[in-house]
């Protein structure tokens, strides 16, 4: 044993002829190519001039030492990991937008290639902007630079994150009213749409923004779903519109005002604990205007301002006729969307506050920093519902015939008493159980009721409950130090009195939580934890050594670790309880977030993925249906328990999709819009989960 691994150091020594810290310095400082905030892209002609003498003989050494002899012309130097990929790009010199025909992507450290074929893809990735691969001296550096221009000219490099595949680009090319002719320059087929300019504002309709609602907007659901409708909090709707929601609240006996400049002119806005500018920044044209408003709202926040703005795609704005910084809709209405990082960098910027994302285009500015780290903290636990299972009906160690018929004559009170120490993993305060009182009464304190449970209940159940509690109060705190608040100072009386039992100090605890933190940057802490967790949870898909997919139902059934690692990304993206499925990426410093149409459905469709990179603290949406087509789940049996019902239902669902696309492998199955086109070849139809015969 000793032998063989002296001889694979050996094997690792020869082969890898710097360290991961050296290697990243020499990418620091390169001068040339094109950099991206992960790796920096080089063409093959200019590598002897670009790149110090150590990196190419590393690289050289590694391409000899795993015999790679396939074409390529560019490769990728990753800046975060030990690693590098060899692409091809057959076409680089004669067409415009080269796409990708191979990529070999090589990991140093483990001595690994992984090979990815494009070659037969009807959407393989593209390149754009080719002089920034190569140098001046290039032969056709010039034309790379013309080519970028015609691109620059028409705005096809707006928005990056979405011209990456060929599909997508040629799309965009159309929509702008282009296309490529043969010697793939751009061509005018129609005449782009010019920015219109109104007389005045007043043209805008803005009254017509207002809808009618059938239940609770979007905004006030997250209010509900946190408990700040619960009766404890006034409120003011500003910018109410046609006030459906206030006349919901104040049906409910809440203390709510709603006030809005076109449908409630003369109501008086009065300061309140909370207020919601619901959809209001993104209809008002005017920037001046928008500020103005947004600081007044702030101005009548007693403790929590709710800003909530429409987000949107480059493609539906593309839809509307541009003005001023959004667009005018077919309805002489004017709409300014954000994205999810521009509605949270104007709301800080304008108010100079921190922000907490609640949902996709949903922001929460905190102003009583007490009631942020309640938030806060009954986020961790706001899922935690014990169900006592271990009751015994008869004493284990107390055997007084007059203590029995104690516990029998108060058995529900006991039993409430027992869930409130299971919630809390200790014994709860006079003032954090609400029968206290009678607690007191019966048995003269919580103490000597709980030494009597012992004789009743499983203390097995109550140390499992004080490890998980343990655990909630770690993740909570080293998600305070990732969101850089200040808990101590604006600690409740029951946090305080958790730190004391489960903690020596409060430094302890800190110190522990920053060693939690900490711990989700290295890629194999999150790999360990990951097959930990499946091998727990016994569902999900394992891809090994990459990422873990899991049903979000599940996320407090997880180590501290990964709750930390996917809370992180929470607190960049918000509220993920309209999430299905996350993907942990286990090497990569990301987190992706899944959603579905139905995810009860047999077959659900992927409509939403959201990739939140840690380590720039930037997300990436990708929309399905719209920029891409719908993705069916294929396997959603491998999210399903075994001896479920369910299970054995997907099992039969399964097996008649595979017999219709029999010979195809799993990995190949196609698209939603292509899948129809497999339907109508059977002449089946799928109705909700069942096949009919057409």
């Amino acid at each position: 044993m000793k032998n063989a691994v002296a001889l694979t150091f050996t094997i690792l020594n020869n082969l890898i002829t710097m360290d991961f810290p050296e290697y990243k310095q020499l990418i620091k400082g390169l001068k040339h190519g094109k950099s991206l905030p992960t790796a920096i892209y080089l063409h093959k002609s200019c590598i002897s001039e670009c790149l110090p003498e150590a990196l190419i003989s590393l690289i050289n050494k590694t391409i000899n030492k795993l015999e790679i002899s396939e074409n390529w012309n560019l490769i990728k130097l990753y800046k975060r990991d030990f690693k590098f990929t060899l692409l091809e790009y057959p076409s680089f010199d004669h067409s415009s937008y080269p796409e990708l025909y191979k990529s070999h992507t090589i990991d140093i450290f483990e001595n690994t290639i992984k090979t990815t074929d494009y070659s037969g893809s009807v959407n393989p990735p593209i390149l754009h902007r080719k002089e920034t691969f190569v140098l001046p001296s290039y032969p056709d550096y010039e034309l790379f630079k013309e080519l970028t221009n015609e691109g620059e000219q028409i705005g096809l490099y707006q928005n990056t994150k979405s011209i990456g595949f060929k599909k997508q680009w040629l799309n965009l090319i159309k929509r702008k009213g282009y296309k490529l002719d043969e010697q793939g320059r751009l061509h005018q087929i129609a005449k782009i749409i010019e920015p219109i300019q109104l007389e005045t504002p007043e043209t805008i309709q803005r009254h017509l923004t207002a809808i009618n609602r059938d239940r609770l907007s979007a905004p006030f659901q997250k209010l509900a779903k946190y408990g700040y409708l619960n009766g404890d909090f006034s409120i003011l709707d500003y910018g109410c519109g046609l006030g459906d929601d206030a006349t919901e609240l104040a049906a409910h006996g809440l203390n709510i005002h709603a006030w809005d400049p076109v449908h409630r002119p003369d109501v008086k806005k009065t300061p309140c604990d909370i207020v919601n500018l619901g959809f209001v920044l993104n209809v008002i044209e005017d920037q001046q205007e928008r500020q103005d408003t947004l600081k007044a709202a702030y101005q009548y926040t007693n403790k929590l301002l709710l800003v909530s703005v429409m987000l949107a795609n480059e493609a539906k704005q593309e839809h509307f006729k541009p003005y001023k910084d959004g667009v005018i809709t077919s309805r002489n209405t004017f709409q300014k969307y954000f994205s999810q990082a521009q509605i949270r960098n104007y709301i800080e910027q304008v108010l100079n506050v921190k922000t907490t994302p609640f949902g996709q285009g949903i922001i929460a500015v905190f102003k009583s920093a007490e009631l942020e780290e309640a938030h806060h903290l009954e986020l961790q636990f706001q899922n935690f519902n014990w169900q006592h299972i271990t009751q015994r009906p008869a004493p284990k160690i107390i055997n007084k015939a007059e203590q029995k018929s104690l516990f029998e004559k108060h058995h529900d009170l006991l039993s409430d008493f027992w869930q409130h120490c299971l919630h809390l993993g200790r014994m709860p305060a006079n003032d954090e159980f609400e029968q206290s009182s009678a607690i007191r009464h019966t048995f003269n304190s919580h103490n000597k009721a709980f030494k009597l449970l012992q004789g009743y209940y499983d203390q097995a159940e109550f140390e499992q409950a004080k490890a998980k509690r343990h655990d909630d109060l770690l993740v909570y705190f080293a998600l305070s130090l990732f969101g850089k608040r200040k808990a101590k100072s604006h600690m409740s009386a029951r946090l305080t009195r958790d730190i004391k039992v489960h903690f020596e100090s409060y430094n302890h605890a800190l110190e522990a939580a920053k060693s939690l933190l900490f711990s989700i940057s290295e890629p194999a802490n999150i790999g360990n934890a990951c097959y930990q967790a499946h091998e727990n949870i016994k569902l999900g898909e394992m891809n090994d050594n990459h990422s873990y997919i899991l049903p979000t139902r599940f996320l407090n059934q997880l180590p501290a670790i990964l709750r930390v690692y996917i809370g992180s990304a929470a607190q960049l993206y918000g509220d993920i309880d309209d999430i299905d499925l996350v993907k942990i990426h286990m090497r990569s410093g990301k987190v992706t977030f899944l959603k579905y149409d139905d995810f009860n459905k047999k077959l659900p469709l992927l409509t939403m993925r959201i990739k939140v990179k840690l380590l720039e603290q930037d997300i990436d949406y990708f929309f399905y249906g719209d920029d891409y087509p719908n993705q069916p789940l294929y396997n959603k049996i491998d999210y399903l328990h075994k001896d479920s019902n369910e299970y054995k239902s997907q099992q039969q669902f399964d097996k008649k999709l595979a017999a219709m696309l029999k010979g195809v492998e799993k990995a190949e199955w196609p698209n939603w819009p292509i899948l129809q086109k497999v339907f109508e070849y059977w002449s089946v139809e799928l109705k909700r989960d069942k096949f009919f015969k057409k």
